[in-house]
């Protein structure tokens, strides 16, 4: 006997019927993309206005977090400086990130990303307009989930966002994401 539920997120309703033990795994999973956080790292103004009305278009309104270079990525993904109210500055779900850009790049905040062990799972997709195959192989060897190359034409990007909500969000599985670590809890005995 299938189990039934209704979500509702913001404006929007999502009905699934799954086997009844299943139910709350399905729930998780029919919650749209928009619903959650992406950090976009961009540097060229030209492409996060069509990448934005890309999103908009592809019905994804509230989910772009921008900021503009490798460092303020860094800072945003650390919770540092300007980026430390995670509650305005929320752990994105995803990064898109650029690969070429000025001061620390895209390569570099790939590697700094696998190398911090409470963003080890966070999803990475890099969106870039390098086709070279030196740099998709250097992505996937800093441990890129994904590399893909900016379309030129609006109606491109449009439907390479919508392709790509469907992947992320009803294709593939995504992993847990790691709790932070504890703070030590140190004992002082009085003798």
């Amino acid at each position: 006997m299938p189990g039934c539920g209704l979500l509702r997120i913001d404006a929007k309703q999502v009905f699934c019927c799954v086997q009844s033990d299943e139910l709350k795994v399905a729930l998780e999973n029919c919650i749209m993309l928009d619903t959650k956080i992406i950090l976009l790292v961009e540097d060229d103004p030209n492409d996060v206005l069509l990448i934005q009305r890309a999103f908009q278009k592809a019905g994804l309104h509230n989910s772009l977090k921008i900021v503009r270079n490798g460092d303020q990525a860094i800072q945003y993904l650390s919770g540092e400086d300007e980026y430390a109210d995670r509650e305005r500055f929320p752990l994105p779900f995803l990064v898109l990130l650029d690969l070429k850009m000025p001061g620390t790049d895209g390569f570099e905040v790939l590697a700094w990303t696998r190398n911090s062990p409470n963003l080890k799972r966070l999803l990475v997709v890099v969106l870039t307009s390098s086709n070279l195959q030196s740099d998709v192989d250097k992505a996937y060897e800093l441990g890129a989930n994904s590399y893909l190359v900016k379309p030129v034409e609006f109606d491109d990007m449009v439907n390479l966002i919508q392709r790509f909500e469907a992947y992320w969000t009803e294709i593939n599985r995504t992993p847990t994401t790691p709790k932070a670590p504890l703070p030590l809890q140190i004992e002082t005995t009085l003798g």
